[in-house]
């Protein structure tokens, strides 16, 4: 259930309504690219004037959270945190890498039959029993992503036993001598369903980043097959290619 937004009280200087706007900013409140309520509504928000808004803007554009567009007013920045795909790194090795912290929480669990993609990715029989899951993953306490796995078969009993908590997969199934080492990915922008909404705390069709992969062992077996959505203004994905790399783009 989402939360009302307590009405602030009034402010004393512009330097406290500037902490206030920071709180709301990094709490997700005010997602990157989102353009903030008018310099008027906000002065009536917080019952203060026009030209204490305007200082506390100042403020926050000298942070580099903000900044003003014409027409718009202003808007929230983008600041990312980019992942490179010159190797296998899962979430939270990722974020460890940068000496940040990974969470997450399994929503929910099921076996079900395998649909036909599904089946041909992780290279089981269309209808054989597979498990999946649904995690909201969050960094530094923040929730930044959905994750939805389907697990192969020969998998599914280990990456069932972990705890809804856990925090790396990769990790815990290597500590089972199973280790990912390679992984494909597919990145495009999508709009959030209705559940991405509840569970990310954003607006129903908020423009996501979908992130769709696939993982497998050094001999090549299929570990995996995920979607991952992240909230818009949460990450970037930098992509080296050398010579013998060629980008391949086409309609879908």
């Amino acid at each position: 259930m989402v939360q009302q937004q307590q009405v602030p009280g009034p402010v004393a200087r512009s330097q406290d309504l500037a902490v206030d706007l920071r709180r709301r900013i990094h709490s997700g409140e005010f997602v990157a690219g989102m353009r903030l309520p008018s310099e008027a509504a906000l002065a009536e928000e917080y019952r203060v004037t026009r030209s204490l808004v305007r200082g506390a803007m100042a403020k926050l554009a000298r942070l580099s959270l903000v900044h003003s567009r014409p027409r718009d007013g202003w808007v929230v920045h983008a600041r990312h945190h980019a992942q490179e795909f010159d190797r296998m790194l899962s979430f939270a090795q990722w974020a460890e890498a940068g000496g940040r912290a990974a969470g997450g929480m399994i929503s929910s669990r099921e076996r079900r039959a395998a649909g036909v993609a599904e089946a041909q990715g992780l290279g089981v029989r269309p209808g054989e029993r597979i498990l999946s899951f649904t995690r909201v993953r969050t960094l530094d306490g923040l929730v930044v992503m959905v994750e939805r796995s389907a697990w192969a078969p020969w998998v599914a009993d280990v990456v069932d036993g972990m705890p809804d908590d856990v925090a790396s997969t990769t990790a815990a199934l290597a500590a089972e001598g199973i280790t990912v080492t390679s992984g494909r990915h597919r990145i495009e922008a999508v709009a959030a369903s209705t559940q991405d909404a509840g569970l990310l705390g954003v607006r129903r069709s908020s423009p996501l980043l979908q992130v769709t992969r696939s993982t497998a062992t050094r001999d090549g077996r299929v570990v995996e097959l995920g979607v991952d959505r992240y909230r818009a203004g949460t990450i970037a994905f930098d992509v080296n290619a050398g010579e013998s790399t060629r980008a391949l783009t086409r309609p879908v």
